[in-house]
């Protein structure tokens, strides 16, 4: 627990209960993996004769064992962040009677977006004005939004939205409103107007927010903005000389300045420092992505705002909580363990989820288990949004060399007279295309370059140089955005995070490496936790064809239920199992969202997991070059239709689909063949040698029910392509050819 010198803490921390329980179970469910390893090496198939086939029976059975082997070490690795995770509480309501908000510190908010189309002007400034309403002194808060996509179209949407903050953020202070997103907090309540609302303040400022909303998105749907309105504002002007979002200058303009005493709301109190950039973009330069554009606002804001502070959010992840700020500084500021804290990490969450989380977006485990577990061995990894840093730590700066003392927050420049345009031209080089040559940005200070996960890879290293991190989980979730909805859109989500987290694995930063000596055992495993995860794709790939073909050919792979052999098997997979669901439903899930969570699982390791294998290789050959895939925010309006009543969407024709639906179909036969040989054959049931074989392919072919609703049964455009379905056909018959010739 943190302590304060007079005694009270800023915040605690707690362990996980009945852990006695668990470490019984795992101790159990390793006599039963043991066991199935003994029944893998005594009934070998090894055989003296040249019988036919024998040696492709001896292949299928090695192959079982070295699948088991993976899952069994891999199991091991998932078993470092479940064996103690912990909880952190904060006590924030102590923090201004502790430091005040003279001492409190300031605050730089980052909010990125790439793509007008993706991520719409009107989601993004909503983004924005929920991280300006915060509940923190707005002196002390600068937000700068980064536009890589350099859209005067976001530029007259933030435009719009630093006029409106005028009178959102004294009618968020004076009502409590939460969330702070305008959008969201109309939506969700009442179009009535509230009884306590006074002086009609409730009904004017919807109205105000409708009337802005309007304009945004008449502007977007014109796909340009009208005379009268670039001549409204200079920076307008800006975009007379760029010639596309890969081509332009710097551009950077100071909304509000909060050094500016004017810049005041309409109760007469300071607003917060906005800021927009577009970083200079050339095509003889890489940008580097998104890592690029966060190491152009770590510079740019040293030179305007210089906060030690800094939240990163991607522009769809609005503030659903205004005490976040708060909570963060707890940590930070706490006398005792606050000095070697690099980062504080909320989870991701999502505002729109389906009832049972058709595409298991929610990452419900990962969030509320296993970063917690990482927490317990040096703090959680860095998972790219919701993520308050220090700044000394991201620009390159140990831990050992940091100076212990209290966070202090002085704005740079706001004594030296310094205009607003005059700081906007000395700052425009600091985000040029050139200013990084020969400098060690984006390989010892900001965030790293060349890895398809930058924010894993920066955590990463942050944590080597000695710092540690913190992962809060509020009950209230601190931040909200938007899930994909659609199929592709999840699994080619899970194909670039498996490919960054692969590319790590197999460069020097591995962590096993990298970290040795640096960073605790405990947590060089837990990453391998996620660095891992594509190559699951073979061991799974295996299981899910091989049983199959092998029902077709007639070969047993199981021990038949009469034999006490059976028993490890049905106790390590029932037990797994039931572990899974007993440990989702603790985190807040349901039954029916456990069996989508399993079928996405299945679904991502045979399809993301392993294009990300065959991806890699081919860029090591040189075939294709890295490539960051932003993933759309909106949906047409009948795709939106379906997710909502949780129908997959097939409609698009994908190499993904063609192996989701080959399996599906390969399973389906040897599940029909199996229930052949269990149902014509003398043999009772329980000396039956395939019956084990059977159910395999029995769950299979459940898990795979909404493929073949989407061939067989569907008529609206979500259904599988016939093009796929055709594809699919051939590649399993193919199988089915080479099986049984």
């Amino acid at each position: 627990m943190g302590k304060n010198h007079d005694g009270l803490p800023l915040f605690e921390t707690k362990s996980a209960k009945r852990r006695t329980q668990f470490k019984l179970f795992i101790v159990s469910m390793l006599v039963g993996i043991c066991s199935i390893f003994v029944y893998r090496l005594r009934y070998m198939p090894f055989s003296t004769k040249e019988e036919e086939g024998a040696v492709v029976i001896l292949l299928v059975w090695i192959g079982l064992f070295v699948s088991d082997l993976w899952f069994t070490l891999y199991w091991f690795v998932t078993l470092v962040v479940r064996w103690n995770p912990i909880y952190r509480h904060t006590f924030n309501d102590r923090l201004i009677l502790k430091y005040g908000e003279k001492d409190l510190p300031g605050v730089d908010i980052f909010v990125c977006t790439a793509n007008p189309k993706a991520e719409p002007p009107l989601m993004v400034v909503n983004t924005v004005l929920s991280v300006m309403a915060y509940d923190y002194p707005p002196h002390k808060l600068s937000v700068y939004l980064s536009d890589d996509g350099a859209s005067e179209l976001t530029f007259y949407a933030l435009l719009e939205a630093s006029e409106f903050s005028k009178k959102w953020l004294p009618f968020c202070s004076k009502f409590e409103v939460e969330p702070r997103s305008p959008e969201v907090y109309f939506t969700n309540n009442e179009a009535s107007q509230p009884l306590d609302d006074h002086h009609g303040q409730w009904a004017s400022i919807k109205r105000l927010y409708e009337d802005m909303k309007r304009r945004i998105e008449s502007a977007t749907k014109a796909g340009q903005i009208s005379e009268s309105i670039r001549r409204g504002h200079k920076g307008f002007r800006e975009w007379d000389y760029v010639l596309s979002k890969r081509d332009h200058q710097t551009i950077i303009q100071i909304l509000i300045d909060g050094r500016d005493p004017e810049a005041m709301d309409i109760d007469g109190h300071p607003l917060p420092t906005l800021v927009y950039l577009a970083r200079e973009k050339r095509p003889q330069y890489h940008h580097n992505f998104k890592a690029g554009a966060m190491n152009s606002l770590i510079r740019v804001l040293a030179n305007i705002s210089n906060a030690p502070i800094i939240l990163n959010l991607d522009c769809d992840m609005y503030s659903n909580h205004s005490e976040s700020v708060k909570d963060a500084m707890c940590f930070f500021l706490d006398k005792e363990k606050g000095y070697e804290i690099a980062f504080v990490q909320f989870p991701q969450a999502f505002e729109n989820l389906t009832q049972h989380d058709i595409y298991s977006s929610s990452l419900r485990v990962i969030m509320e288990v296993e970063l917690r577990g990482f927490d317990t061995s040096g703090g959680p990894c860095y998972i790219g949004t919701g993520c308050f840093h220090r700044r000394e730590s991201l620009s390159g700066k140990k831990y050992n060399e940091a100076s212990k003392v209290i966070l202090d927050w002085k704005r740079k420049n706001e004594d030296e007279g310094i205009s607003a345009e005059a700081l906007e031209e000395t700052t425009k080089v600091l985000a040029s295309c050139t200013f990084e040559e020969n400098t060690q940005w984006g390989k010892e200070m900001g965030v790293m370059y060349g890895c398809l996960v930058e924010d894993v890879l920066t955590g990463l290293v942050i944590q080597c140089r000695g710092w540690r991190s913190v992962y809060y989980n509020p009950e209230k979730k601190a931040f909200l955005g938007a899930a994909p909805t659609t199929l592709l859109q999840t699994l080619v989500q899970h194909k670039r995070w498996a490919e960054g987290c692969l590319q790590i694995f197999l460069s020097k930063y591995c962590p096993m490496t990298y970290g040795y000596k640096k960073i605790p055992l405990g947590l060089r495993v837990s990453y391998l936790v996620y660095l891992l995860w594509s190559l699951n794709s073979f061991a799974s790939l295996y299981y899910v064809t091989v049983p199959s073909l092998c029902l077709l050919k007639g070969i047993s792979l199981f021990p038949q239920i009469s034999s006490i052999w059976v028993a490890p098997f049905l106790y390590v997979f029932l037990g797994n199992r039931g572990y899974s669901l007993g440990e989702f439903l603790m985190c807040g899930g349901t039954y029916r969202e456990w069996l989508n969570n399993q079928r996405m699982w299945l679904f991502n390791r045979t399809t993301s997991y392993f294009f990300t294998v065959l991806d890699h290789m081919l860029k090591l050959l040189g075939f294709t070059d890295e490539a960051f895939i932003i993933t759309a925010k909106v949906a047409d309006d009948d795709v939106s239709e379906r997710y909502k009543q949780e129908l997959m969407e097939f409609g698009i024709a994908s190499p993904m689909f063609t192996i989701l639906t080959a399996l599906a179909l390969l399973n389906a036969l040897g599940f029909i063949w199996g229930l052949k040989k269990l149902i014509f054959t003398q043999q009772s049931l329980y000396m039956n040698p395939f019956a084990l074989q059977v159910v395999l392919s029995g769950l299979l072919v459940f898990v795979n029910l909404p493929i073949y609703e989407a061939i067989f049964l569907r008529k609206d455009k979500g259904r599988l392509p016939n093009s796929v379905i055709y594809q699919s056909i051939m590649l399993t018959l193919v199988a089915c050819s080479i099986v049984l010739y």
